[in-house]
């Protein structure tokens, strides 16, 4: 039986499209299959915003950020806890993809046209001790036309490995099965979808036109994670987490729900880690939808006051931008699902971006006039957009106002005007002196340090009451799914691992699929800046080995 390619690549996201490059260029022919139609190339990847987990990088330099890989490495175990038999390959891969950070990763971006913003974001900042959760310097990196400029690269890469005929894209191919011969799993299965030309992003009809089946030397799995299916998530859910939300927004279209993970699954793959996830605090619902249950997260400096369901301030080191799941963990213990942002109009102009490549359209469009009117007055414009439509925003003069509105939203009474109060005066007699006790208004006064921060990303402190720096406003924050963090367990060559922790002949996986690198390459938890990079990783990595396998 003839092979149909030397390689069938499953999934044409970014971990995908890196995997299918490298590919193409060392020679070898591939069958690019996705379920999605054609429009829907690059994945999650385009709706991000663009950041790229670097160290000790020029960036980093000229803004006076002392990095180095030692410390990264600290950070990276500090935060991922490794602490289980399986994360013998996760801890690797980790190893290995901060060597690739702190090296050639920036330079080899570069050379295919990437290009960075010039001001390095602080993510995921800790709060805790030196060997703790969290960034101990500022490491986030935008991408010059976010989400869509990271994908850019590999796509114009994979586009020119099919005009040399090395590449055979094939969309609305849904695979079902992957079987065996002779022991080498070389062979894809599954149904072709009708031609679909739903916008990237919406839901696109399932209905079946026809079968497939196709085989190759090698098969890579880049089929993403769980995140657009809210039922797997919660049957997924970790107890350490608290009990799971009963209402969630979503941070990925509807098509990111593990179907391929069951496939390999049930193809004698072993799947790791599947209650390791990470889903953000701090979402909206999106008044223009794209896909179903379409949430945005707030990118927010440290200043606005967050609140539990009940106006009670979350505890220490719980600020916006310090601790996502060390926040997620105390809300789901809370009694409710959502949480508040209660702020002033100063602080929303300088603090709040929302995160993915559409609420972004100056970076996204690599406008610098329009990136430079940030620094004028007023909410940026996406943000502003939410204010007026969003159903989650409430903006008043007076805080009993705003207290009698937030309530009605919830349908409850469940915040005292009186109580909030107190809690905002006691606040606000901390902020106009030398010294505090109060630790977020400390967290403020270091941010303002950083230059990068003190330009854009965090307000002078002043009194949340002070009328000049209204109107006050509150934000109703719900929990917002997104990444998988654990998947199929790969070893340093991406090769996919069986139960006992052998090599399953002819399979590899990259990207979320593989829990980006090694089955979990976070541990429990993320730094940020690592899903896009970890693609990118995993999906060279796994490209490189295949076509050296197949040679």
């Amino acid at each position: 039986m003839a092979y149909d390619a030397d390689v069938i690549v499953i999934g044409s996201g970014l971990a995908g499209l890196a995997a299918t490059a490298e590919l193409a260029e060392a020679g070898r022919t591939v069958i690019l299959l996705d379920q999605e139609p054609e429009q829907s190339m690059g994945g999650q990847a385009h709706w991000s915003f663009g950041g790229l987990f670097l160290v000790d990088s020029p960036e980093q330099r000229r803004l006076r950020i002392r990095d180095s890989r030692e410390l990264a490495w600290q950070d990276w175990l500090g935060t991922a806890g490794f602490d289980r038999p399986e994360d013998h390959w996760p801890r690797r891969w980790a190893e290995a993809y901060v060597d690739f950070a702190a090296g050639e990763k920036r330079s080899w971006l570069r050379a295919q046209g990437l290009r960075l913003f010039p001001v390095v974001g602080w993510a995921e900042r800790g709060g805790y001790d030196a060997t703790g959760h969290g960034n101990s310097v500022p490491r986030f990196h935008v991408t010059w036309g976010t989400g869509p400029g990271v994908v850019e690269p590999f796509a114009r890469r994979v586009r020119q490995g099919v005009a040399r005929g090395r590449v055979d894209l094939r969309f609305r191919h849904r695979v079902t099965k992957l079987a065996r011969t002779a022991g080498v799993l070389d062979t894809v299965s599954g149904e072709v979808l009708v031609p679909s030309a739903a916008p990237r992003g919406t839901p696109s009809s399932r209905e079946v036109a026809g079968a497939f089946e196709l085989r190759a030397q090698a098969v890579i799995v880049t089929s993403g994670g769980i995140g657009g299916n809210q039922d797997l998530v919660r049957a997924n859910w970790p107890e350490r987490l608290g009990t799971p939300p009963k209402h969630m927004v979503t941070g990925v279209p509807a098509h990111v729900d593990g179907h391929m993970l069951g496939v390999a699954e049930s193809a004698g793959a072993h799947l790791i880690n599947r209650d390791r996830m990470w889903h953000y605090t701090e979402g909206l619902h999106n008044w223009d939808p794209i896909w179903p249950g379409h949430g945005i997260r707030i990118l927010s400096g440290p200043s606005p006051l967050w609140l539990d369901a009940r106006g009670k301030r979350l505890p220490v080191p719980l600020f916006p931008g310090f601790d996502t799941l060390g926040t997620l963990e105390h809300i789901t213990r809370s009694g409710h699902d959502h949480t508040w942002f209660v702020l002033t109009r100063k602080i929303i102009e300088k603090e709040f971006t929302l995160s993915g490549s559409e609420q972004n359209p100056d970076l996204t469009g690599r406008s610098i006039r329009d990136v430079l009117s940030r620094a004028r007055g007023g909410a940026p414009g996406p943000v502003q957009a939410f204010m007026d439509h969003g159903e989650d925003f409430v903006v008043e003069r007076s805080l009993g106002d705003l207290v009698r509105r937030m309530n009605k939203l919830v349908g409850e009474p469940l915040i005292d005007e009186t109580e909030l109060r107190r809690e905002l005066v006691a606040r606000d007699r901390e902020v106009h002196h030398t010294f505090t006790k109060d630790l977020q208004v400390t967290a403020m006064r270091g941010a303002r340090r950083y230059l990068g921060d003190r330009l854009i990303r965090t307000a002078a402190p002043h009194r949340l009451l002070d009328p000049g720096a209204g109107p006050l406003i509150a934000v109703r924050l719900s929990i917002l799914t997104r990444k998988t963090l654990g998947g199929l367990e790969t070893d340093l060559s991406s090769r996919v691992l069986t139960e006992g922790g052998e090599p399953l002949p002819g399979l590899y996986a990259a990207g979320e699929a593989a829990g980006f690198g090694g089955g979990g390459v976070h541990g429990y938890r993320s730094l940020e800046g690592t899903f896009l990079g970890g693609c990118i990783f995993s999906g060279r990595t796994a490209g490189r080995a295949a076509a050296r396998a197949v040679a």
